[in-house]
């Protein structure tokens, strides 16, 4: 089973990816492991049409296999005033659901206090439709990330909670990327009756 781990702040060196890189090391129930960087690629910004996305410098395909071979995917924000990150609305929308439909998504928010809701509840509101992946009922909002996750061992009770939930959310995406991808296979062997499908969401 593959995972891809999408971080999706526009700044280099950034607390979503360190957070990405965190979980990468904690997904070892995945056989494979991607983590991109969005900000350390060339993406157009989606403007509706599939051309936008095969333009000469355009770093699109190379992120598109991956998410074709993806099981499950761990999309990753910061919140900045009280959004989710351009680059991750942009993301979701280039993402094709034949290559993204039918595959869970973790929902992970990072944020700098103590906030870090807001960004989940867009996502879930708005960012999944038309390319039908699944978000897992558990989502993950990193707190007052600056203080978490830099080393080996918790520093307190609360970093020692947030791991064990970390833990516990890898654990049951592992549980949907193995159920919806049976989905998928019957979808594919038993498509719905009609000579097109319904490509966008209602």
């Amino acid at each position: 089973m593959e995972l891809l781990i999408i971080s999706a702040s526009q700044r280099t060196g950034s607390q979503s990816a360190k957070v990405a890189r965190y979980l990468s090391k904690k997904a070892d129930n995945f056989s494979k492991i991607n983590h991109v960087e969005l900000c350390q690629y060339q993406l157009p910004f989606w403007d509706g049409s599939a051309d936008s996305k095969s333009a000469d410098d355009s770093s699109w395909p190379l992120i598109a296999q991956q998410v074709k071979n993806a099981d499950a995917l761990v999309l990753i924000t910061p919140e900045w005033g009280g959004m989710a990150s351009p680059l991750m609305k942009n993301f979701l929308l280039m993402c094709d659901s034949q290559d993204s439909a039918h595959k869970p998504a973790l929902l992970v928010a990072v944020v700098s206090g103590i906030s870090g809701a807001y960004p989940i509840a867009e996502l879930r509101m708005n960012a999944l439709k038309n390319n039908k992946l699944v978000a897992t009922p558990d989502h993950l909002i990193i707190r007052n990330v600056e203080q978490v996750l830099n080393n080996d061992e918790p520093e307190d009770e609360r970093e020692l909670h947030i791991r064990e939930r970390i833990d516990y959310s890898l654990h049951m995406l592992m549980q949907y990327a193995q159920a919806l991808k049976t989905i998928r296979l019957n979808h594919h062997q038993q498509p719905y009756p009609k000579q097109q499908e319904y490509c966008y969401g209602m």
